[in-house]
């Protein structure tokens, strides 16, 4: 029978349009109804009373329970698909949660340290050794002989010691430079060019250097680098200024025994034995520095502790792992990242935020951000809030909150035995350093990936396959059903 015959194709399609909505909802008030034993709708279809009460009051559920009771098999039918509802919330809540966990697992727990032992095939890298000059009087003399002549103002010694020398405190610059009754020499600005004046170089600082008592050129190898403390000397380090770091062989193995550092140093100064990414700063730990004055041959004996990497260990995220990479740097005061560069940045900023400027001495800093006399006096004013490092939950107490995140590669390095003995030379001033390795290492820290991306992936999955039968295909199919 052809359709059109009764109704047109146009008066067809004008109905539809007009009981379209009519139609979806009683779609929707009787869907349920082919659930229901064939007795049921019967008896709610054969009076308009019934079947009002069954939509508006409380006769839907008295009917479905009565059912429930009476028909064995409605009830078989509700229990299964009620079975099969909780199933399917269960499957999905365990799932998440699981998926929950494993994604916690990921964030937190992603890395975990061993002790490795195996230590007959290392190499072992000697720590790096800065020598930063602490004070040359008769250079600061001879400076200030040659800037104001001979009769001038000895208190402007002290000044220019100070200024080259600068460690956070200025008594004497503000005490001279500063209020009504000013020395006659006293300088405002341009603090780095003097400072530069006053510091010595390289050839002036250390002669006669050894790696395992083979000498080697001092000043090729013990390159530049600027600190906060001013310009330092640098062996074995990332963060000199040279822009080709030139590095000697200082590998220790079972071939070359223990390595030894021996340096003859011609000024009083600092000598730090620090990792290859750190740097000499105003709170590094004294037992990394030895103290260095004339006429004093001194002997440090260390031991070293390295941190091994997993090389998976880079694709986990910085957060996970809870430390950087050295070539991972967020700072513009040194070029490669370390727990003490991030210090160094962090009295910089605070510097700039109290003062609006920083010190004479900072590296990798503008000229126009370097502080002039107001400056440095505000510094001063300030040493304590700009020096000392406290943590972020100290509350009440003064000082810089450096939340700074440990290098993955920094070296554990201990103190054996420290000795000194004198030096009974009248023809000149100097001092010598040996550092050596008391031992080779026969242990070091090995940072391994136990939760990396992949662990997470076939984490997921495995959970979504066990707890739902659910495949990455199953969502495209779903997402293609519902599109």
């Amino acid at each position: 029978m052809n359709i059109e015959q009764i109704i047109s194709r146009n008066e067809y399609s004008a109905s539809c349009d007009c009981f379209g909505l009519a139609g979806l909802i009683e779609s929707l008030l009787f869907s349920h109804l082919t659930l229901l034993p064939k007795q049921a709708a019967k008896d709610m279809l054969n009076c308009s009373e019934n079947f009002d009460n069954f939509l508006r009051g409380n006769g839907k559920l008295h009917i479905c329970l009565r059912y429930f009771e009476q028909d064995t098999n409605y009830r078989n039918r509700m229990t299964e698909i009620i079975f099969w509802i909780v199933c399917v919330i269960i499957s999905w809540v365990g799932s998440a949660f699981l998926i929950d966990a494993s994604l916690e697992a990921f964030q937190t727990s992603a890395i975990s340290f061993v002790v490795e032992t195996s230590y007959r095939d290392w190499n072992t890298r000697f720590p790096s050794i800065v020598v930063c000059e602490m004070r040359n009087m008769e250079r600061i003399q001879a400076i200030a002989d040659r800037l104001w002549g001979e009769d001038h103002d000895f208190a402007m010694e002290e000044v220019l010691n100070e200024i080259g020398y600068f460690r956070g405190e200025s008594y004497h610059t503000v005490n001279e430079c500063a209020g009504e009754d000013m020395a006659e020499n006293c300088f405002f600005d341009n603090f780095t060019a003097y400072a530069e004046l006053v510091r010595s170089t390289c050839m002036e600082t250390l002669e006669d250097c050894y790696w395992n008592d083979k000498p080697f050129d001092c000043c090729r190898y013990f390159q530049p680098m600027e600190t906060e403390l001013g310009l330092c000397y640098a062996v074995n380090s990332l963060q000199t200024s040279a822009k080709v770091p030139i590095k000697l062989n200082m590998i220790s193995n079972k071939h070359t025994g223990p390595g030894k550092l021996t340096i003859t140093v011609l000024t009083e100064a600092y000598v730090y034995t620090i990792g290859e990414e750190e740097v000499p700063n105003l709170i590094t730990p004294k037992s990394d520095v030895l103290l260095v004055d004339h006429y004093i041959a001194y002997k440090r004996h260390i031991s070293i502790k390295d941190i091994e990497n997993d090389p998976e260990a880079k694709q986990v995220s910085v957060s996970q792992r809870k430390c950087r990479f050295p070539d991972e740097n967020n700072l513009n005061v040194h070029r490669f990242y370390s727990y003490s560069a991030c210090s160094v940045q962090c009295r910089k900023d605070k510097q700039i935020k109290i003062c609006n400027c920083t010190s004479h001495l900072m590296p990798n800093t503008e000229p126009h951000l370097k502080c002039n006399m107001s400056g440095l006096i505000c510094l001063n004013e300030h040493y304590e809030d700009l020096t000392i490092v406290i943590p972020k939950w100290s509350v009440g107490r003064r000082g810089v909150v450096c939340d700074c995140l440990p290098s993955c590669t920094e070296v554990d390095i201990g103190i054996v035995h420290d000795s000194r003995e004198s030096i009974f030379d009248s023809d000149r001033r100097y001092s010598t350093i040996e550092i050596q390795l008391s031992a080779l290492p026969t242990e070091r820290y090995k940072r391994n990936v136990v939760r990396g991306r992949l662990d997470l992936v076939v984490s997921v999955g495995g959970t979504t396959g066990l707890f739902v039968g659910a495949s990455l295909l199953s969502f495209v199919e779903i997402f293609y059903y519902f599109t």
